[in-house]
């Protein structure tokens, strides 16, 4: 009628819807952020509580305990932060007033520690580093500029640090509502599919998270013990440092790497061989011993599907995105193996 052809219009709306709601996701990218966050932040918590709930009397309501795990984190928080945050906070201040100082290519000769083995290289080893100084020195300022202003606009969401503990205790409280919503929203021939593949994020969600944060612990207690065994220079620092980059995959750890060594190198540590052969050790047992044992039953991703997600995932949201690139893969590959599962016993039926 009126030449229009129904098959092109509906694809047509299916083009404009889709459009549409990419269009929506960017538009408030911020907020979705926020909201996975408060997702990951629950599944931390999430044990803890069912824990409690096991222990309290069956009256009591389900946000009691809620609320009694959130009072503890908040107190442990508080706690670590008031014994260890001051260190970590004059050893930043620390480094930073020493920056230019460790960065003064006339004093670098007597300053530079190597080992015996690299002693006869020592002159083009110099070289090599003024150069790269005197290469990087034009970029200095706008790095320092960059760095001045993501953390101003850090400061300026200090709000969201309020709304995620909000925004996960109202999560955990209404878990089971809203997993019964999304239930209803499926007709009931997709009910046990869908059913399924949201068991399974549930379990892998709750995995990832989990072993992130106790390889995360891990790292900052092995790192900070060697390092003040070793004596490094900056240790709680340089061991919190590598932490917190330990949530990012595969880029945090060997960014954490090139940061330690590189502060070792310019501050005139004395046994570096010691610390490299340390850190080495340590990556290996935790690549091939801790991580597996930890994601054993969590993500199976292969490691080209997550190097791709890792740069796929820096392209479209920075750090963030690097952060959540390999869950992301690890739930697409779990809603198409459901999918093709569910489709392959359709066929057979038939």
């Amino acid at each position: 009628m009126l030449g229009f052809d129904p098959r092109t219009g509906r694809i047509v709306w299916t083009v404009f819807l889709f459009a549409l709601a990419v269009l929506i996701i960017y538009k408030i990218a911020s907020v979705l952020l926020v909201t996975v966050f408060a997702v990951f932040f629950s599944y931390l918590l999430y044990p803890l509580i069912e824990q409690l709930e096991r222990r309290m009397p069956r009256q009591a309501p389900r946000s009691v305990s809620i609320g009694v795990v959130f009072i503890l984190v908040v107190l442990v928080v508080i706690v670590a932060g008031s014994v260890f945050g001051v260190t970590v906070q004059e050893e930043a201040g620390r480094l930073a007033d020493q920056l230019p100082k460790l960065l003064d290519t006339s004093t670098m000769a007597d300053r530079l520690a190597l080992p015996n083995f690299l002693e006869p290289l020592r002159a083009r080893i110099l070289e090599f580093l003024r150069e790269q100084l005197s290469t990087t020195s034009d970029q200095a300022m706008p790095l320092v500029r960059n760095i001045g202003l993501g953390v101003m606009h850090a400061a300026s969401n200090l709000v969201y640090l309020v709304l995620i503990p909000i925004m996960s205790f109202l999560m955990i409280n209404e878990a089971p509502s809203i997993h019964a919503a999304l239930l209803s929203w499926i007709r009931s021939s997709d009910k046990r599919l869908w059913g399924n593949i949201i068991d399974d994020l549930d379990t892998l969600l709750s995995r990832y998270v989990r072993a992130l944060l106790l390889l995360s612990l891990a790292t900052l207690l092995f790192y900070s013990i060697a390092f003040y065994l070793l004596g490094v220079p900056y240790a709680l620092l340089l061991a919190t440092t590598a932490a917190v980059l330990e949530f990012i995959p595969f880029a945090g750890p060997l960014a954490a790497v090139v940061a330690i060594v590189t502060v070792a190198v310019f501050s005139g540590y004395p046994h570096l061989f010691w610390l490299i052969g340390f850190i080495v050790v340590y990556r290996l047992f935790q690549d091939y011993v801790l991580n597996p044992y930890l994601m054993s039953e969590g993500v199976k991703v292969s490691p080209l599907l997550v190097i791709v997600g890792l740069l796929a995932g820096e392209q479209l949201g920075g750090v963030a995105g690097i952060f959540l690139s390999v869950p992301v893969i690890a739930a697409l590959k779990i809603v198409l193996s459901r999918a093709w599962a569910a489709q392959s016993l359709g066929r057979e039926a038939r």
